[in-house]
């Protein structure tokens, strides 16, 4: 699968697989009692839906690509050896998505011997697929999209998400969420990492930042996010952003001033 036409092929046929269990996840949301939802964590929940959805993804994409090895957060099958490695997060936004609230979405990256060459993010309740791959740019639903070429801070919004279990840098946070109110003209938290790095992709924000996160909520929306033109980097600058726990994401322009709020907020 080294070529361009094969990688489109298997973008395409992913991008089929996606709106597959999207569907399903859709359609189980009404259904959802409380008996259905377990806890994995503190404020960490998942349902049957998440389970049955990430085998449905792995034996798709199994099928797609024979061999393959997988990451995914529900950890469904082992991690074995191959060149090629889809990290999958078959419902970002499950807190979202048990309390009824329609942001959220499925994320699927694939890799090859560790550098990411497709990226896929399904907002599952608009419909909108978020996709690149090697090569191609970024677009929603076929269509390029670029992101924002807002100049400063006090000119852009920004999104982030608010730590839910790991509190240990929550003075920071804090300090850095006071001091940004002030600086852009706004601030959102919708629920979804994977969802706020896309909308970074097509313009709808112009940064993000968030500490905690694990490879499967960022590695397709990162990706796809670059491939728009955007910036990302762990907060000290460098580019362990998938495994450091911590992404900042915007364009060129914001990343830097972004990065540079941070670093003074985080020591």
């Amino acid at each position: 699968m080294g070529n361009i036409p094969e990688l489109s092929k298997l973008e395409k046929n992913t991008i089929s697989l996606c709106r597959e269990v999207g569907a399903f996840i859709a359609g189980e949301q009404p259904k959802l009692i409380s008996s259905d939802i377990s806890a994995k964590g503190l404020h960490d929940y998942v349902t049957y839906v998440d389970k049955t959805s990430e085998k449905e993804l792995i034996y798709g994409l199994s099928e797609l690509l024979p061999g393959s090895a997988f990451l995914a957060e529900e950890g469904s099958v082992e991690h074995v050896s191959s060149e090629y490695t889809w990290i999958i997060d078959p419902l970002d936004g499950t807190t979202n998505y048990i309390h009824g609230l329609p942001v959220y979405s499925i994320s699927v990256a694939l890799q090859k011997a560790g550098r990411t060459i497709l990226g896929i993010v399904l907002d599952i309740k608009s419909g909108e697929c978020f996709h690149a791959q090697e090569g191609s740019g970024a677009y929603l639903n076929g269509k390029p999209i670029r992101v924002t070429d807002t100049s400063s801070l006090s000119e852009s919004l920004l999104a982030t998400g608010f730590p839910y279990n790991d509190f240990s840098r929550q003075e920071e946070y804090l300090r850095l969420f006071s001091e940004l109110m002030r600086l852009s003209r706004g601030i959102r938290r919708y629920g979804s990492a994977a969802i706020d790095l896309a909308w970074v992709a097509c313009g709808r924000f112009d940064g993000f930042w968030e500490y905690g996160l694990k490879p499967w909520d960022v590695a397709a929306g990162a990706y796809i996010a670059k491939q728009a033109g955007a910036a990302c980097s762990d907060f000290t600058g460098n580019n362990n952003f998938l495994h450091g726990r911590e992404i900042v994401c915007g364009n060129i322009n914001i990343h830097r001033e972004l990065l540079t709020t941070l670093k003074r907020c985080f020591n």
